[in-house]
């Protein structure tokens, strides 16, 4: 199968509000799709109709090849879904979740047993698997969650939102998790608003804005469309900006901009290390010693805010 996930004109309203307004979507089996947008950009709709929770209007829509709306309890049996909110008992241990979530499933209880002790050591719970889930750390619940949404060794799974809250560790313990997964050979649709967490996790990414798609493609593709990379320099109060501005313009060959408020002057270059090189040496003729010196590409976060200020016509 070389898509585990397709969508052509998917589309779906509520009223008179168009929550996806005929996206298309293709996802490679076996990889990590990220789903970007803000609040309201139609991310947990496309989860939902994705996973045959909700009817969809309108669209050709097919998961590990089957049709959403003709073969839905075919594809409900194909999937793993994690929404954005735990789905564990916490009274219960985790290893009696899991066991509890196979039998749902139909495993017999040795296969359920046999089943959550196996994802129990995947995730890295074995040590608490007997401690009722209330003790769990967030990262400890959201792995144990992505556990439980695994149990039926599904062809594709949905994450939705699953970092939510956590603190950076919880949020790292949680990829590794996810990356596991992939590496399985199980396809995995994310939604995030977390740009840095698509960045480290997503093959490609679909950027959705107001129930379209915004644009798509792999992370750095999406970064070369708002340029290449760029030097920022941080100068020190009393230092002059747009001098420095000016001698950068002309060193590297291309336009510097001036945060008068952050004292900062980026510019932007295509051979970073020549560039870096003549900034440097600028800097020198000028006597100048920065606060702070940074060659970085475009953030996803710039990509996004570029992407939705254009549409909004900013």
């Amino acid at each position: 199968m070389e898509h585990a996930l397709t969508a052509h004109g998917l589309r779906k309203r509520y009223g008179d509000r168009a929550a996806l307004d005929g996206i298309d979507l293709q996802v490679p089996a076996g990889t990590i799709h990220g789903l970007l947008g803000p609040n309201g950009a139609g991310k947990s709709t496309a989860v939902r109709a994705l996973a045959t929770l909700i009817d969809v209007d309108a669209g050709d829509v097919r998961v590990a090849g089957l049709d959403v709306r003709t073969q839905a309890r075919q594809v409900r049996k194909r999937i793993g879904v994690v929404g954005q909110h735990a789905a564990v008992d916490e009274i219960l241990g985790g290893r009696q979740n899991l066991v509890m979530f196979g039998r749902l499933y139909g495993l017999t209880a040795a296969d359920a047993r046999r089943r959550a002790d196996a994802l129990l050591d995947q995730f890295d719970l074995t040590d608490a698997a007997d401690r009722a889930v209330a003790t769990y750390s967030g990262g400890m619940r959201r792995r144990l969650d992505i556990a439980a949404g695994m149990i039926v060794r599904p062809a594709v799974l949905f994450l939705d939102e699953p970092t939510t809250g956590l603190d950076p560790r919880a949020r790292a313990e949680v990829w590794r998790g996810v990356r596991e997964v992939a590496q399985q050979g199980t396809t995995v649709l994310l939604t995030t608003q977390y740009l840095d967490e698509a960045d480290q996790l997503a093959t490609d990414i679909t950027v959705l804005h107001h129930g379209r798609v915004a644009a798509s493609g792999t992370p750095d593709t999406l970064k070369r469309r708002i340029g290449g990379d760029r030097v920022s320099l941080t100068l020190a109060a009393g230092e002059p900006l747009e001098p420095l501005a000016d001698r950068l313009s002309r060193a590297v060959g291309a336009p510097a901009t001036v945060d008068a408020d952050a004292r900062r002057v980026t510019v932007e270059v295509d051979a970073a290390v020549t560039a870096l090189a003549a900034v440097v040496r600028t800097l020198d003729d000028l006597g100048i010693t920065p606060e702070d010196l940074q060659l970085r590409r475009p953030t996803l976060d710039e990509v996004f805010l570029a992407l939705t200020d254009k549409e909004a016509g900013r």
